[in-house]
C-alpha cells in the first residue's frame, strides 16, 4: 500500500490543552531503519527514541544519512527495512496526514506559511479541519498569537513576514492541534541571530508543554545547545548518542565531526521559559 495514496479528510481532535506531566508520556521510536537506493545503502540499522517532553537532536556531517533517516520518521521516505512506532502502533506504513492525526507534527525546512493569507488566516486554515465551534477556534488562535508573540502581525500577509516571524507562525500552526511530537527540519536555517534566540526559546516552551521534539539541523552548536540528547550519524549509522555534554566531550566525535575547537554553551537565556515556569 502506498502510504501517501489516501486523501486527507477533516479530523476530530482532542480538546485544546497542553500535554504536561510525565504520566502516560508517549514514545516515538524508529527501529533498525535501513534505506538503500539501488545498490547503495545510505542508512544502515538506525534505531532511536523520542519521548514526550524531551528535545532530541539528529546530527551528522553531510552525507551521513541524517536527512534520509529524518524523512523516514516523518513519512516522506519509505524505509527499505525497519519500522517506525508511536507507542506500540506501527506508523511507517501510513500516510503523513494520518500520522498527523495521531499526534505527529512536522515543520519542513522550506517556507510553508501560506503567503497570500494573513498570520491569523494561516492558523485558522489548520483549525478549520477540526470539528470545533467557530468561537473555540477563534479562542485557540488568540492563544497561539499571544504565546508566540505574533499578535501584532495577526493581519499581516504571509509574504510580508521576516524569517523569524515566519518561523514563529509556522511553529504556532504546527502545534495548533496539540501534537504529541514535532519534527523540526532545519529550524535555524535562513534566520538571523536574534530569530535563532527566539526559536530556541520556543523549543524550550514546547518541551515544557510536554511535546517531544526531534530536530535535524546543520547548525550543530545551536542544536546541541537546546537538546536533551542527540544521535550522531556518520556513514549511514549511529556513531554516538548521549547528552549534549557527552557528545561535545567525546574525542572521536570531536575528531570526526565537531572539530577540536568546538565549545558547548548550554542555553539559559530563555525569558519565555522563565515566564512559563512562574505560572
Amino acid at each position: 500500500m502506498n502510504p501517501h495514496a489516501d486523501q486527507p479528510t477533516p479530523a476530530t481532535a482532542a480538546p485544546f490543552a497542553p500535554t504536561n506531566g510525565s504520566e502516560g508520556r508517549a514514545t516515538l521510536r524508529a527501529e533498525h531503519l535501513v534505506k538503500s537506493y539501488k545498490k547503495r545503502q545510505v542508512v544502515r540499522d538506525v534505531s532511536l527514541t523520542v519521548r514526550q517532553g524531551e528535545v532530541v537532536g539528529l546530527l551528522g556531517p553531510n552525507g551521513a544519512g541524517k536527512t534520509t533517516t529524518f524523512y523516514m520518521i516523518v513519512g516522506m521516505v519509505r524505509p527499505t527495512e525497519g519500522r517506525v512506532f508511536l507507542d506500540d502502533a506501527r506508523i511507517d506504513n501510513i500516510a503523513m496526514y494520518r500520522r498527523a492525526r495521531r499526534g505527529i507534527g512536522y515543520l519542513p525546512q522550506e517556507a510553508s506559511v501560506f503567503r497570500k493569507m494573513t498570520v491569523e488566516g494561516n492558523l485558522l486554515a489548520v483549525l478549520e479541519l477540526i470539528k470545533y465551534p467557530r468561537s473555540q477556534r477563534r479562542a485557540r488562535v488568540d492563544e497561539l498569537l499571544e504565546e508566540f508573540s505574533i499578535t501584532h502581525i495577526r493581519k499581516q500577509m504571509g509574504y510580508m513576514l521576516s524569517g523569524g516571524e515566519r518561523r514563529r507562525t509556522e511553529i504556532a500552526r504546527t502545534i495548533a492541534t496539540n501534537p504529541k511530537f514535532i519534527l523540526l527540519d532545519e529550524p535555524f536555517a535562513g534566520i538571523d541571530p536574534l530569530a535563532v534566540e527566539e526559536i530556541m526559546q520556543i523549543i524550550q516552551r514546547l518541551r515544557q508543554r510536554g511535546i517531544g521534539v526531534l530536530i535535524t539541523d546543520h547548525n550543530v552548536h545551536e542544536t546541541l545547545t537546546i537538546t536533551d540528547r542527540s544521535y550522531i550519524l556518520i556513514d549511514g549509522g549511529i556513531f554516538r548518542s548521549g547528552t549534549a555534554h557527552e557528545i561535545a566531550n567525546d574525542p572521536e566525535v570531536r575528531r570526526r565531526y565537531l572539530g577540536e575547537s568546538f565549545k558547548l554553551e548550554r542555553y539559559e537565556n530563555a525569558p519565555l521559559v522563565e515566564e512559563h515556569q512562574s505560572e
